[in-house]
């Protein structure tokens, strides 16, 4: 596992990097995230590495917590939450003309 640090500001840098160091998960300086050790990952570093500080580190990255409107949720609630299908029948549009008949 890696654990990212952003030490650069991306703002005088092109938009291509910011948006690695966006995917990356990356979002002010100082930040820190954890990914799971893959090539793709290592490429993404590969390409902002001026502005990374990299550790490798063991075990599997931490549950994150979830803020939505400023409310914390741990992140087994979200999990456990259970799924609503809402079924909505849909009606068939009627155009102007149909309805304007179907009112006279």
């Amino acid at each position: 596992m890696l654990r990212i640090k952003l030490i650069k500001s991306t703002v005088a840098h092109n938009p291509r990097n910011r948006r690695t160091v966006e995917a990356l998960g990356l979002k002010r300086v100082h930040h820190v995230v954890e990914h799971e050790d893959t090539p793709v990952i290592r490429g993404m570093i590969h390409n902002v590495k001026e502005l990374l500080h990299v550790e490798v580190v063991e075990g599997t990255p931490k549950a994150r917590n979830h803020v939505k409107k400023g409310k914390k949720v741990a992140a087994e609630a979200v999990e456990a939450a259970p799924v609503v299908e809402a079924v909505a029948e849909a009606k068939p549009k009627k155009s102007k003309k149909a309805a304007a008949e179907e009112s006279n």
